[in-house]
């Protein structure tokens, strides 16, 4: 993808404001997708940029935003007071990425940035409920790892849009029978693609790339929706 087709984006006149990258496709559909990124990452992570491309490529206009925690400290996690305000973020930059496209708005996460991104549709069900078409949620961290009794599900009963989970097998966040027992709880509709032999990294570590698995991803996302 050319880089000409990429370009810094910082809203400010939103609060908390909007800063990430906005891939422009040559040929838009006019659909849109905000990805967003991990406890320890950015919006820069290898696996957004490779997610981020190939939806370009496809007609779609795609931002890829560090969330507000990330935006007040470059390195290390989220704090526990920042979850509220970082789904705020999320909100923003649907609101900022509307702001280009016409068409179905679509909202997707690494880890952290993905569990946010279903609690905030979970949060708006009631009053936004066709806010966003469908979630990408990748590598969703379903418990800590080696804590599987601390379940991250509370919200889930109260999700009402269509998402694809992708998970590793070999996740140490969630397993994929523990998974498959979660989405049972959504009342939306679910698919979960599992990704043999990935940990939570979904094989996008350091130069590392599964290069067939943003098309997979976008294979499977286009057919949860049709």
């Amino acid at each position: 993808m050319p880089a000409n087709s990429i370009r810094a984006l910082v809203d400010d006149t939103l609060n908390p404001k909007v800063r990430g990258y906005l891939h422009l496709p040559d040929v838009p559909n006019g659909d849109g997708l905000v990805l967003t990124h991990g406890a320890g990452s950015n919006a820069q992570a290898p696996l957004l940029v490779a997610l981020a491309e190939t939806f370009s490529a496809r007609g779609f206009t795609v931002l890829r935003c560090d969330l507000p925690y990330r935006q007040s400290r470059a390195f290390g996690p989220p704090g526990p007071g920042d979850a509220a305000r970082d789904r705020v973020g999320l909100k923003n930059a649907l609101a900022a990425l509307r702001r280009t496209i016409s068409g179905r708005l679509f909202l997707g996460g690494h880890s952290y940035g993905g569990r946010q991104s279903s609690m905030l549709c979970a949060e708006l069900a009631k009053v936004e409920p066709d806010l966003v078409t469908a979630l990408l949620l990748l590598s969703y961290p379903l418990h800590p790892p080696r804590k599987p009794e601390q379940q991250r599900t509370q919200h889930l009963p109260d999700l009402h849009t269509p998402a694809l989970f992708v998970s590793g097998t070999r996740d140490p966040f969630g397993s994929i029978d523990e998974l498959k027992q979660a989405l049972k709880m959504i009342p939306a509709k679910t698919k979960l693609l599992a990704i043999d032999g990935a940990g939570h990294d979904l094989g996008f570590k350091g130069k590392a790339k599964r290069e067939e698995l943003p098309k997979q991803i976008l294979s499977e996302l286009t057919e949860l929706v049709s």
